[in-house]
C-alpha cells in the first residue's frame, strides 16, 4: 500500500507543523478473570496488582514523555506533536470516584466520562473522540487510546512505537499497535500483518498494512500463526484522528455513533466529569473496535488501517498466568505475594492478602487469597475464573460485586462481620474527610471511636465523639460522620435492622458529588 493516498488532515507538505496528541485510556474493564482480586466495583485497573501502583498509575506513567516528540514524516519535515496535559478517561460511573483519585494522586488533569451502563470499547472511543474534538479549539488531535488495565516494561521501546504510530495517523490512517508473538496464545486476538510501509528507519518500528483481525482462535489455529510469522497479537491500543474515528463509526456503525453522539451532547459537563445522558446511551449497541471497525476496515481504501510492532514487553494482565509470567520468580518457577511459603512446588503463583498461604508438593497452580475469598486453580485453566465468576453472580454472591474492605473517597470500611439482623464495621475516615448527610431506611446503628476525635451530626445536632466515647443513630434519622482532625478516625459501627443492604441509603448532601443510588455505600 503506497502510504501517498492517504487523506493528509492538514498537515502541510513542507516546513514544520504541529499536531495535539490527545492521549486517552479506556477504564471500563472488569477484570473479571482476576477474581478474587478484582471485583465490580473495584476492578484491576484500580488495584495494585503489578506492584506498588495500580495498572491505571502505571498506564498514567507510561504516557509521560509523549509530549513534545518530534516525529519526521513520510514526505513532510518533521512534524512536532504537543500533548494535551489534559487526558480523556473513559470509566463507569461506580469507579467515578476512585478513578479521579487515582488520576489527582499522580498529579494529572483528565477529563472523565461516565458511562453510566457497560457498552464495549467502540462507544468508549467514539464517546472520547467527542470530548477530544470538543476539548480543542478547532482542530482534530490524534488520539492514543489505551486500556488503562495493562503492563508494559520497556517505556522508551512503547514511546518510539508510539512516536510511528502517530506518523500514520496523523495522515488519516487508523492504526493499532500489534505484538508479534513468542508463544501460542488462545487468549488473545490476531492482526494478519500486510505488506511494509515505506522504508525501515534505523531503531523505528516498521509499520505494515493491516490485513485482518482475527478473534481468539483454537490452539491447533494460533499454532499456524505462530509459524507462519504474520500474525501479531492485538494489543488493545489505537492511535487515529479524532476525526477518522468518528468518520469511520459512522459510516460502519451509525447506530453507535447516533447513540454516543445523542447521549454526550444531552450529558452534564462539569467539575472535571462528563456525565452521559442515561436514556440515550443506554439503547447505544454494545461492540468492540475490532468487531465495529477494524475488522471490516481491510475490505476498504476509505479507511487505511496500519499496524506496527509494539516489542515493549507487553501483556493485558488478563488472567493469573499472565500476572504469574510478568512476575520475578524464585529457581523453582515459583511466585509468591504477602505471606507465602512454598515447599516442594514449582511454577506456581500463591498471594496472600493477610493470612499465611503454605503450598507443599503443587505444581502449575494458582493461589489468590483475601478476606473473604479463596481461589485456588489450575495454571492452564485461569481463563475458566470468568466463567465461575459468572456463576457467582447469577447467585447473587456479594464476593463478586465488593471485597470486604471498601475502599471510599474519604476512606474505607472492612465488614468484620455479619449474622441475622446485625452487621459489624470497622470504618476509618481520612483526616478532613466526611461522609455524606444520609439516611437508612431499615437500620439503626451504634458508633464507637477506637480512635481519633469524630464530628457527628444526628437531626438537628452537631457533636464530637472522642475516644472510647460511643453515640447511637436511631433508624430514619438524619446523620453525617466527619473527622475534624488531623490524624484518621477510626471507629466500630454495629448496625441493626430489618435490611443491612448498601442500597438502604438516601444521600442529602455530599461533598464527593454522589446522589441517592443503588449501591452505594456510605
Amino acid at each position: 500500500m503506497d502510504v501517498s493516498h492517504y487523506p493528509l488532515a492538514g498537515i502541510p507538505k513542507t516546513g514544520a507543523a504541529s499536531v495535539r496528541v490527545q492521549p486517552v485510556i479506556l477504564a471500563g474493564g472488569s477484570g473479571t478473570r482476576l477474581w478474587p482480586l478484582s471485583r465490580q466495583q473495584f476492578p484491576k485497573q484500580l488495584i495494585e496488582l503489578m506492584g506498588a501502583e495500580s495498572l491505571l498509575e502505571a498506564t498514567l506513567r507510561r504516557l509521560d514523555g509523549l509530549d513534545g516528540l518530534d516525529v519526521a514524516t513520510h514526505g513532510h519535515d518533521t512534524v512536532h506533536y504537543t500533548s494535551n496535559d489534559e487526558l480523556i478517561v473513559v470509566c463507569g460511573t461506580e469507579h467515578k470516584l476512585l478513578t479521579a483519585q487515582q488520576i489527582e494522586r499522580n498529579g494529572r488533569r483528565a477529563r472523565i466520562v461516565l458511562e453510566p451502563c457497560a457498552r464495549n470499547t467502540a462507544p468508549a472511543l467514539t464517546l472520547a473522540a467527542l470530548a477530544a474534538v470538543a476539548a480543542g479549539s478547532g482542530d482534530d488531535p490524534v488520539m492514543v487510546a489505551m486500556p488503562a488495565d495493562h503492563a508494559m516494561s520497556d517505556l522508551d521501546a512503547f514511546r518510539r512505537t508510539i512516536a510511528k504510530a502517530i506518523e500514520h495517523a496523523a495522515r488519516g490512517a487508523l492504526v493499532t499497535l500489534g505484538v508479534v508473538p513468542d508463544k501460542i496464545e488462545t487468549g488473545y486476538g490476531y492482526i494478519k500483518a500486510g505488506a511494509p510501509l515505506g522504508t525501515a528507519d534505523d531503531g523505528a518500528p516498521q509499520a505494515r498494512v493491516l490485513e485482518r483481525f482475527v478473534e481468539k482462535p483454537r490452539r491447533e489455529i494460533a499454532e499456524q500463526y505462530l509459524a507462519s510469522g504474520e500474525y501479531w497479537w492485538n494489543s488493545g491500543i489505537f492511535v487515529c484522528r479524532a476525526s477518522v474515528w468518528l468518520a469511520a463509526i459512522e459510516h460502519f456503525q451509525p447506530a453507535i455513533h447516533a447513540a454516543c453522539v445523542i447521549a454526550y451532547e444531552r450529558g452534564l459537563h462539569q467539575d472535571g466529569f462528563t456525565q452521559l445522558d442515561v436514556a440515550a446511551f443506554e439503547v447505544c449497541p454494545s461492540d468492540s473496535i475490532d468487531f465495529a471497525v477494524m475488522e471490516r476496515i481491510a475490505h476498504t481504501r476509505e479507511f487505511p488501517g496500519v499496524v506496527v510492532p509494539l516489542a515493549a514487553g507487553w501483556s493485558d494482565v488478563g488472567a493469573w498466568d499472565a500476572v504469574w509470567d510478568m512476575s520475578d520468580k524464585d529457581d523453582d518457577g515459583n511466585v509468591a505475594r504477602g505471606r507465602v511459603i512454598f515447599e516442594g512446588s514449582a511454577d506456581s503463583f500463591a498471594h496472600s492478602d493477610g493470612r499465611l498461604v503454605a503450598c507443599v508438593g503443587v505444581t502449575g497452580v494458582v493461589v489468590v487469597e483475601t478476606a473473604d475469598a479463596i481461589l485456588v486453580a489450575s495454571k492452564d485453566r485461569v481463563q475458566e475464573v470468568q466463567a465461575m465468576v459468572g456463576r457467582l453472580k447469577a447467585a447473587k454472591g456479594a464476593e463478586a460485586q465488593d471485597h470486604r474492605k471498601v475502599q471510599r473517597p474519604w476512606g474505607f470500611y472492612d465488614s468484620i462481620d455479619h449474622g441475622e439482623r446485625f452487621q459489624v464495621k470497622r470504618i476509618v475516615v481520612k483526616p478532613g474527610a466526611r461522609l455524606s448527610l444520609q439516611m437508612h431506611h431499615h437500620r439503626a446503628e451504634h458508633w464507637i471511636v477506637v480512635r481519633g476525635t469524630a464530628l457527628v451530626t444526628r437531626g438537628e445536632e452537631t457533636f464530637l465523639v472522642s475516644e472510647n466515647q460511643s453515640t447511637f443513630i436511631p433508624l430514619g434519622t438524619t446523620h453525617r460522620l466527619e473527622n475534624p482532625g488531623k490524624t484518621p478516625l477510626e471507629m466500630i459501627e454495629v448496625q441493626s435492622g430489618t435490611y443491612l443492604g448498601e442500597d438502604d441509603i438516601v444521600r442529602f448532601d455530599d461533598q464527593y458529588g454522589r446522589v441517592p443510588e443503588k449501591k452505594a455505600a456510605g
